[in-house]
């Protein structure tokens, strides 16, 4: 006759190997919800890059809302589309790309609804005759719904968008404050008009009208600026007196400004 006690110990290792069996069926869940996911969003990304406005509509429910840190709120599929089309994928506006930082994104189960998707993206643009250049950084939330068989975004949070970091290939040197003094002085720029150079904390200040920017070092002569793809190299003349600077954006010149004093 079987004991209480057998009869319990029986009855915990059911519980058990029936715990390991549904873990090992959500584990399979989520790893099945996450490639959909990432899937999805993959497609709705290349349409996004793409301007394929018909493509980039059929993610959404009519009720969908946007959530942007600096635009604020677009109530409604309509809304949206119409500021896609008139903005985003305007011929005569410059075009942008977004890129995925690697490895930022993550896909969570939505219980009796879906599924959010959370990461940081790298926002791109193009103008006509210029460059592509880095502009922005930011965090995404998308949530997605499940219903009648299909996965559709109902809600997207696009936040703390900030300037990506720029001249990420270049490496800041140490130079002298002597070295750096030399560079100290008001300049005349066609485009710009004046611009003042210092010293601040062992590094270069530029100031040109409302902009500010701490430059960093990467040759003697040559600078650059970490929030914007600028450098700034400095020309010596036949004497070896600094006798204008050169501004580059994206490695093409945008400025040449004359050393006044």
């Amino acid at each position: 006759m079987t004991s209480k006690f057998q009869t319990l110990i029986l009855s915990l290792c059911i519980t058990i190997a029936s715990g390991y069996t549904s873990q090992a069926q959500n584990q399979g869940d989520i790893k099945n919800l996450t490639n959909t996911i990432l899937e999805l969003d993959g497609e709705f990304w290349k349409s996004y890059n793409s301007c394929d406005i018909e493509k980039f509509r059929t993610f959404f429910v009519e009720d969908f809302e946007f959530y942007h840190d600096k635009g604020g709120l677009t109530e409604g599929l309509t809304h949206m589309m119409e500021s896609v089309k008139n903005n985003l994928c305007s011929s005569e506006n410059p075009r942008v790309r977004r890129e995925v930082v690697e490895k930022s994104v993550n896909v969570f189960p939505l219980n009796n609804y879906g599924a959010i998707i959370t990461g940081e993206h790298l926002f791109y643009v193009s103008e006509k005759g210029k460059q592509e250049r880095l502009t922005e950084i930011a965090k995404f939330t998308h949530v997605w719904q499940h219903k009648d068989n299909q996965w559709k975004m109902t809600r997207v949070l696009s936040y703390d968008h900030q300037p990506a970091p720029q001249n990420t290939d270049k490496k800041e040197i140490s130079i002298s404050n002597k070295t750096l003094n030399k560079y100290v002085g008001t300049y005349q720029a066609p485009q710009t008009g004046t611009v003042i150079v210092t010293t601040k904390n062992n590094l270069l200040e530029i100031k040109a009208g409302k902009m500010e920017a701490t430059v960093y070092p990467q040759k003697e002569n040559l600078f650059f600026h970490k929030q914007s793809p600028l450098t700034f190299e400095f020309i010596k003349d036949n004497n070896g007196v600094i006798s204008k600077m050169i501004v580059r954006e994206n490695g093409q010149v945008v400025e040449e400004a004359k050393k006044l004093k």
